[in-house]
């Protein structure tokens, strides 16, 4: 398992996040990007998301299963 984390706040709204993983990432009404889903099986393309955020506040981190 895998959490997505985004410090939001700091978000600057370019969408490279959505450009690399809009199955994951989406634009919310303040023009700053917003996960789906935060609790995942597999990263997937969200760690290209992180990667291509020029800022760096997205954060993915494995977690234990429950």
């Amino acid at each position: 398992m895998y959490k997505v984390k985004q410090d939001r706040e700091k978000c600057i709204g370019c969408g490279g996040c959505v450009a690399v993983c809009g199955e994951n990432w989406e634009m919310g009404s303040d023009n700053k990007s917003k996960p789906k889903k935060t609790d995942l099986e597999e990263i997937g393309c969200n760690q290209k998301a992180a990667d291509a955020c020029p800022v760096g506040i997205i954060i993915i981190e494995e977690v234990e299963s429950e």
